[in-house]
């Protein structure tokens, strides 16, 4: 709810903004107002959903295949005490996981529109960063705590642009593809075991959303604009082997769940949700030549 109210609250500030411009863009005569190739920025705030539901997948004998339990030796569920939505607080599963980071994004952009009477269509290229964070966490009855987590490098897109121009004011649709960098973090309280987690990686992803935009002048417009990214994420892995202190514990390495025999050479993780998604609301500010 904290989510949704921090973007209506900025949708309504930037919607007055738009419509509360200067007497001089009421000037700007141009038969087509939005024809022209345009350099820009657009900045504003993104929301990162908690993944409802998502936990953290085990591969146990090494097949690639995600679907079984981490057991003790008494054969009981390790990762009993569950899973949750966001960073783990501490070890233990009564304090819960911290929720996914929201935060401010950036972006420079080029692009190209024509305007035949009130249709405008065009193509726009983005280059910037957003500081969300997307996390899901587990908790085994060591007690210990496992999370995972991704972070937005930087991105990338190429979109295509369609619109309705009543005189000054543009309003637009827009879909395309993107191409990110997100980086892949594990963190852990279980300091027996070692771990190995895969880091950074390009994923494709599409991008879709839709804006206004209002001249001031002949070469001057700003605008607010939503966007919805969505990116496939769905191979970064966790390898769990025996660490300095339990290679040298005959004892403790046989009760360690991730080694318990015949599966002596460790566990893999996964997360469950494959796609990484978040909610821009941003304003925007153009250079038409």
């Amino acid at each position: 709810m904290k989510n949704f109210t921090t973007l209506t609250m900025l949708a309504g500030l930037a919607t007055a903004g738009i419509f509360a411009v200067p007497a001089a863009a009421q000037e700007v005569t141009e038969d087509r107002p939005f024809s022209g190739v345009y350099i820009g920025a657009a900045g504003g705030y993104d929301v990162q959903p908690n993944d409802v539901g998502s936990s953290i997948l085990f591969d146990r004998n090494g097949d690639g295949n995600f679907n079984e339990n981490v057991n003790t030796i008494t054969g009981a569920n390790a990762f009993s005490p569950g899973f949750c939505n966001g960073s783990a607080r501490t070890g233990a599963a009564a304090y819960g996981c911290r929720n996914d980071d929201d935060g401010w994004a950036y972006y420079g952009r080029a692009g190209f529109d024509a305007q035949r009477g009130n249709i405008v269509v065009g193509v726009v290229g983005e280059f910037g960063k957003t500081d969300i964070t997307d996390s899901t966490s587990g908790f085994s009855t060591t007690p210990a705590s496992y999370t995972m987590a991704r972070k937005v490098d930087w991105e990338a897109s190429v979109r295509g642009r369609a619109g309705y121009a009543v005189n000054t004011t543009l309003f637009y649709g827009t879909f395309g593809a993107g191409y990110a960098k997100i980086d892949n973090l594990f963190f852990t309280t279980n300091t027996a075991n070692a771990f190995a987690a895969t880091g950074s990686k390009n994923q494709w992803g599409i991008l879709g959303g839709g804006g206004i935009e209002q001249k001031l002048t002949k070469n001057i417009s700003i605008g607010m604009e939503y966007m919805f990214h969505q990116y496939q994420d769905n191979d970064a892995r966790v390898r769990v082997t025996a660490g300095q202190t339990l290679a040298g514990s005959p004892v403790l390495l046989a009760n360690n769940p991730f080694l318990i025999a015949p599966n002596t050479s460790g566990t893999s993780f996964r997360r469950s949700d494959d796609y990484l998604r978040w909610h821009s609301l941003r304003g925007t500010v153009s250079f038409r030549f």
